[in-house]
């Protein structure tokens, strides 16, 4: 298996849930972040939890110059950057009509461009390095979509798509693209836009920690192979 020690990351939506164990993860297999988030207090918590192998980025991932932002910070404090992982997402539970356009539009902007952002900003300094992951976090609602999550979902078969194209155009410069698309995860992701904490079924669901496992492996795979959708789920999901 392929040694991270000394690679370097940039990972967004880092103040909780998946993006924040990706984080641990990699710090853990001796690799160097920039994390981008919001919230400014939960970067400074991690910041001093992990020391110089963390840098924390406050970016809004909507926009392309979060993504920018992100993607020198890492370059800035570490010399270069071998992953990108875009992991920021949000969702909203309901039927096509009852969501309202707010909540519609920032599931996109999110979700889709702020995939779409940070892997611009990263992909000339890997084409230029020769090489590097690109490892998009997104969902089993994008595979097969979802009830009562039918925009979330379309977000979702968006990154596929948007994967699979990337995949093709990079490859051959030494760029794999990865898709980890897990079923529930019990992190803060839709609470109080559909989830509650009390919800029956969050104790069966995949933890964050999982999800940041299968990046690691993904990661650590020989530069000969690739893996293009890795869908994962939980042994007590039935649906």
């Amino acid at each position: 298996m392929r040694d991270l020690n000394g690679l370097t990351a940039a990972i967004t939506g880092v103040s909780a849930g998946i993006g924040q164990a990706t984080v641990r993860a990699l710090v853990a297999e001796g690799m160097k972040v920039a994390g981008g988030a919001r919230r400014t207090d939960r970067l400074s918590a991690l910041a001093e939890e992990l020391g110089d192998s963390f840098v924390p980025v406050e970016m809004d991932v909507s926009r392309p110059e979060g993504g920018t932002r992100l993607v020198e910070a890492a370059v800035a404090a570490f010399g270069k950057l071998d992953v990108v992982v875009p992991n920021a997402g949000i969702g909203v539970y309901g039927g096509i009509m009852d969501q309202s356009d707010d909540e519609i539009t920032a599931m996109l902007d999110t979700n889709v461009a702020g995939t779409i952002w940070p892997i611009r900003a990263a992909v000339p300094g890997m084409v230029e390095a020769g090489g590097g992951d690109i490892v998009i976090i997104a969902s089993v609602a994008g595979i097969r979509g979802a009830g009562d999550e039918a925009v979330y979902a379309a977000t979702k078969f968006a990154q596929v798509g948007l994967a699979g194209g990337i995949d093709r155009e990079l490859r051959r410069q030494g760029i794999r693209t990865t898709i980890i698309a897990p079923g529930g995860v019990a992190t803060e992701f839709a609470m109080g836009t559909g989830r509650t904490p009390d919800m029956p079924g969050l104790d069966d669901m995949l933890r964050a920690e999982d999800v940041a496992a299968a990046v690691v492996t993904v990661l650590k795979q020989p530069r000969s192979m690739r893996t293009l959708v890795w869908s994962m789920r939980s042994i007590h999901e039935d649906d």
